[in-house]
């Protein structure tokens, strides 16, 4: 018995020695603790009722404004960190951006069906659609969704992921880099919760990824036999405007949590990433999510800057000089805004500014479009954007023949 337990302890640590010499993946994605669901609607109420201060205990965290494209809370939001099965959304993105027909129906390759941790359940040579592929992947989080997407689409694994990488170089992601489908842990597999965010914002442009992470559960279709899945986001029919989108869980990458919010047409996301537990994950993500619905309004920019230019133009448009032009006043415009409403803090939304400054005096030819002044946009003395002032026609020198036409008028 003696040598028995022995060998038993010498073959268990050889194991773990093995795997850590060649970093070799512990499948645990998604495959967690279950949520007391009593507990997160004590949190919920309990955080409502709380103050505006704000303790985040996940590694990184942001709230990112999909309007304006702003981060309205960052903790550690540009480090780079392990993803695990948040990394299905670009799965989704690439996947969606390459398939035509989501009622083609494939057969399940061996790579699929063996692949670990969390499994929609395929087995090798079953069949289902390419739609069911993608509720698989979003909703349970199937990493063997994933592989036979990426065999489907691509041929192989690596070939999806050079897509994957190449929509993320196409995005500007400069921290993001992918080398699996899944998010199984793998050292140059990684992301940032500000890019992450910006990830999210793109692929809930996508009306398929927008409707399928907004699904509590689901019913597919393996080789004609029913499975109805449900969706692994803890918040989503439980806090007040959630509409997705993304959670994941490995050893390295810890409890992480995407979601996707709208009340009254105030969109964020909240990236959580790094949480030792789930409920330290669901928590600081209602908090997060509380925050900003607490301490932030939407202000409607484009109506400010619209009406100051408006008045601005009134009085200054014909102080503005145009010499040897065909005609001495300009009309002018302001080019496209880019952003409509814009997040404020309730306590200094009376804070906006708006500068405008403009040339007086313009030598001819004036083209269409050319920049006459520009219009900063401040609140809190931060400056937010600048707006150009241009021209709305083209305005021509005088020629010869102009000044001719004036003489004769001035004689006759």
């Amino acid at each position: 018995m003696y040598d028995f337990k022995n060998k038993f302890k010498f073959i268990i640590s050889f194991f773990i020695v093995f795997i850590l010499v060649f970093n070799i993946p512990i499948y645990a994605d998604e495959v967690e603790e279950d949520l007391d669901f009593v507990w997160l609607q004590e949190e919920i109420s309990k955080t409502k009722t709380e103050s505006a201060t704000l303790n985040i205990q996940s590694k990184s965290a942001i709230a990112y404004d999909r309007s304006s494209k702003t981060v309205l809370f960052g903790k550690n939001e540009n480090q780079k960190v392990k993803m695990a099965s948040t990394t299905k959304i670009m799965t989704a993105i690439v996947f969606l951006e390459n398939v035509n027909d989501l009622n083609q129906t494939v057969n399940v390759c061996k790579e699929a069906a063996s692949i670990g941790g969390s499994r929609l359940g395929l087995k090798t040579n079953d069949q289902i659609t390419y739609n069911d592929l993608l509720y698989g992947l979003l909703l349970c989080s199937g990493n063997d969704c994933a592989i036979q997407i990426s065999v489907s689409v691509s041929g192989s694994v690596d070939e999806f992921v050079k897509l994957m990488n190449n929509k993320a170089e196409e995005l500007e992601l400069k921290n993001t880099h992918f080398m699996t489908p899944h998010g199984l842990d793998q050292d140059e597999h990684y992301t940032t919760a500000f890019e992450l965010a910006k990830i999210t914002d793109y692929a809930l442009n996508i009306e398929k990824i927008k409707e399928v992470v907004n699904t509590k559960t689901y019913t597919v279709s393996i080789n004609g036999y029913s499975k109805t899945i449900s969706n692994t986001n803890e918040l989503l029919g439980y806090l007040d405007g959630v509409n997705g989108v993304k959670t994941g869980f490995t050893n390295g990458a810890g409890r992480c949590l995407v979601t996707s919010v709208n009340r009254d047409n105030f969109n964020i996301i909240t990236v959580i990433l790094g949480a030792d537990t789930k409920k330290i994950r669901t928590k600081d993500s209602i908090n997060l999510i509380e925050y900003v619905y607490s301490n932030y309004e939407l202000i409607n920019l484009r109506e400010i800057i619209e009406e100051e230019f408006k008045a601005w133009k009134l009085i200054n448009e014909n102080r503005i000089y145009i010499n040897k032009g065909i005609e001495e006043k300009v009309d002018l415009k302001i080019n496209k805004i880019e952003y409509n409403l814009y997040p404020i803090k309730i306590d200094e939304k009376d804070n906006a500014s708006i500068e405008i400054n403009s040339l007086d005096y313009i030598e001819a030819p004036v083209l269409q479009n050319e920049l006459i002044g520009e219009i900063n946009v401040k609140i809190n003395e931060k400056f937010i954007g600048q707006i150009d002032i241009v021209s709305k026609k083209e305005i021509r020198k005088k020629n010869m023949w102009d000044y001719f036409k004036i003489c004769l008028t001035s004689i006759f």
